[in-house]
Parts: C-alpha cells; structure tokens; sequence
C-alpha cells in the first residue's frame, strides 16, 4: 500500500483580492502562510512521512510545501514542475472576477471558470503574460507553453506526468506529497476517482488541507479522507 497525499497551496495574494492567478507567480498572505503551517502539523501530528514531493514550479505552491516540510522536519527530494501549474486563464489573468463578471455577464464567467471543456480568452504571443517571456520556462519549448487551458487542456498536461513520473513511486510502495493548485489537482482527482466532466467541475478543494488517498497495490482508491477529520 502506499499513500498519496494533495494539499493546494494556501491562500494567494490575489487569491484574496478575488483575481484570475493562473500561471501569475504570486506569493502567500499571512493567511496562507498560516495554512500552509497548520498543514505541516497536522501531518505531523497523525504520523505521516513522505519518500518524495512534487510540486509546481510557482512559489504559491513551492513555500507552501517548503512550510510543510518545516513543520513535518522532514528532509526529502523535492521535485518541482510546470506540468503541475494551476490552469493557466489566459487573459483573464489579473483581472477580478466580481468585475469581469459585471462586464462579460456571470454566465460567460461561468462558463470560464468551471466547464470542462470552454477556454478562456487566449493570450497573444506578444502579450508580456505570454509563459514564454517569463524566465520560469525558459528551458521549455514554447509549443508546450499554453496561452489559455480549459479544464480538460489542463487534464492532458497533467495526467501524462503523473501516469510518467509519479506512479512509478507509488508502484515502489513509496508514500508521495503533492503540492499543487486547485484545477491542477482536479484534474488529477478526474482520474483518480474515476469522474466524468461533469462531476469534476463542481469537485472544491479548500486551501491548506491535506487530501490523502490510500492506494492498494494496483493504485485503486482503499481509502479516501482529510487528514485530520474522523474516517473509517
């Protein structure tokens, strides 16, 4: 058996200020330094240890997990990629929800946020947001650097990289923390749990509380709960 434990990372800057993020590198509030840390401990406290972590390459999720490891005193391989990344939004990057909705309506909103298969607005090329002129993916060749992801774009990035690189961890037996953001772990947990499009979309994964799924030997789900509430 192993263990496979998603936490998403604690709450943003424009988390708070209700604003599109997607690949924008913002930081932790308090707040969600806070959770990050409540996090750290609560695994602490009920006994986990990791073999191994993966996270995103954004810093929302990199001090998220690195206040997890500090809590937990646990010295592990970290292994950041941007195949984790939250839903990159497109244009709609920066913008506030609440005023994005006023002028678009709240039903194309919608539509943006949480269909599986509708994209945002695209970036251009030229636009500075574009992920090729961010440093953070200098080394990644600009075909793989999306301009704007549905729900289901962001499934076929991210389950090719866990199917790749995580499971052979889980195979081995080794228990796995994975740090990432909310559409990035919906799509893993589309998989997972074996959901179709629409039940995904209305899946809510809070901030800073770690998921654990215990896996049997085929990786089947034994065991789904949150770590620190009562479970069978």
């Amino acid at each position: 058996m192993s263990k496979l434990v998603l936490v998403r990372h604690g709450q943003s800057i424009w988390n708070l200020e209700n604003k599109f993020t997607g690949w924008t590198d913002v930081d932790l509030t308090r707040v969600g330094v806070i959770e990050a840390k409540k996090a750290g401990l609560l695994l602490k406290e009920n006994g986990y240890s990791f073999d191994v972590a993966f996270t995103s390459v954004l810093k929302r999720a990199n001090k998220t997990l690195d206040y997890i490891l500090e809590e937990m005193q646990l010295d592990i391989p970290v292994i950041k990629t941007y195949k984790l990344n939250e839903r990159h939004y497109g244009a709609l990057q920066g913008l506030n929800k609440k005023e994005t909705a006023l002028k678009y309506g709240k039903e194309q909103v919608y539509l943006w946020r949480r269909s599986y298969k509708t994209r945002p607005p695209l970036l251009t090329k030229e636009d500075s947001r574009a992920p090729k002129n961010d440093v953070l993916y200098k080394n990644i060749h600009e075909k793989d650097l999306p301009l704007g992801e549905s729900l289901e774009d962001t499934v076929y990035r991210v389950l090719p990289y866990y199917q790749n690189t995580i499971v052979p961890y889980l195979k081995d037996h080794k228990n796995v923390l994975l740090v990432a953001h909310g559409n990035s772990l919906r799509a893993l947990i589309k998989y997972l749990e074996d959901l179709n499009e629409q039940e995904i979309v209305s899946v809510e994964i809070p901030t800073g509380k770690p998921l654990c799924y215990e896996l049997d030997d085929n990786l089947k789900i034994r065991k789904k709960y949150f770590i620190g509430e009562k479970h069978d």
